[in-house]
């Protein structure tokens, strides 16, 4: 391997069978020696390829922000009902019940969690209009008046994790035998929605439970999750068997999707997932749907295109492919595949 750069993308070998997904170590991710950095995007690349997901470990988020946002969470969901219905919105923002959505359209009951989702928001600014321009995921947030410091809690820990995913950009630049820099401009408004999920116990034959979450591929580029120590994660590979995700403390999973599978041409790989609650605890977890700029074109790159590996889609932007994944799953307009071939569209917004 050169010490500037990676071999193209476009050479890549086929995808191997995986059984376990793979830890990567951050520890060198901002390091001032190249070679150190090109070395972490070489996993980076193996992994978005060959599995889809990744385990990120010494990611640099302060443990003590992840806890403040589980404290206040765990607080939010422990409220009547009646209370959390208070907050749901006509859009995706706010509270969702139990069995509100379902991500596997051939299940026969809707996902068993309930969730709150926000976007991006200042911080600092109380007042009305404090959200931005999203596009068609814009909106106000809408926030519960108990606990009192869930706002602040869930938004300082949202901002930590907008900056780290970030600073994860030009590993996947490098991954993909680009600038660093490359996708600098594209993530000045970087679409990013957080969902906090509450699975409560289930009773019942374990092998007949409803899913958490049903058989998915994400929407956005990529995924950041924060699990519980209680586990549930399932990941699907390429002989149609469901790989354990299982949490390992002090780590987040992320996973790619739907954006940098079509922007890549389908050589970093979004991977059908879902999960489940067997364990008859109540089980909470954060993912983080991370896209780029709303206005970005994402027609695969040049560098994922060759006369054998033909571009597979023609040009969107990132606005209208969301949006066409929503009509999509919420509106039904277009059939979807069979889960067990690992080609489910359904997705966790």
């Amino acid at each position: 391997m050169s010490t500037t750069t990676l071999p193209p993308i476009i050479q890549a070998s086929k995808r191997s069978h995986f059984d376990s997904v793979p830890v990567i170590d951050f520890s060198n991710a901002k390091s001032q020696n190249i070679r150190e950095r090109l070395e972490l995007a070489n996993e980076i690349r193996e992994a978005c390829m060959n599995v889809g997901f990744f385990y990120i470990k010494n990611h640099g988020v302060d443990q003590n922000l992840i806890n403040e946002a589980r404290k206040n969470l765990e607080e939010f969901f422990a409220l009547p009902l009646e209370e959390k219905q208070k907050i749901i919105g006509e859009g995706i923002k706010g509270y969702s019940p139990l069995q509100s959505g379902k991500n596997d359209p051939y299940a026969s009951q809707g996902d068993m969690h309930e969730g709150f989702e926000f976007g991006w928001e200042d911080l600092e600014v109380t007042e009305a209009g404090k959200t931005r321009d999203d596009g068609v995921m814009s909106g106000d947030n809408l926030w519960p008046e108990q606990p009192r410091d869930f706002r602040k809690a869930a938004l300082v820990y949202y901002h930590a994790l907008i900056e780290f995913g970030l600073s994860i950009f030009p590993l996947f630049a490098l991954a993909l035998g680009l600038p660093e820099t490359f996708f600098d401009d594209k993530t000045t408004k970087p679409a990013a929605l957080m969902r906090m999920l509450h699975y409560p116990p289930q009773k019942g034959i374990t092998d007949n439970r409803v899913m958490g979450i049903g058989a998915h591929t994400d929407w956005e580029c990529f995924t950041l999750l924060w699990q519980d120590e209680i586990g549930g994660l399932q990941v699907l590979n390429q002989e149609n068997t469901w790989i354990d995700a299982p949490p390992i403390p002090g780590t987040f999973v992320l996973n790619i999707g739907d954006q940098f599978a079509r922007w890549t041409n389908d050589i970093f790989k979004s991977t059908v997932h879902r999960a489940s609650n067997k364990t008859g605890a109540r089980r909470y977890s954060i993912p983080l749907f991370f896209g780029v700029d709303y206005d970005v074109d994402i027609t695969p790159l040049d560098i994922c295109v060759s006369s054998e590996r033909p571009s597979k889609y023609p040009s969107v932007t990132a606005a209208e492919f969301v949006k066409s994944r929503f009509e999509e799953t919420y509106g039904k307009t277009k059939a979807h595949e069979d889960p067990a071939a690992g080609r489910v569209v359904a997705a966790s917004a």
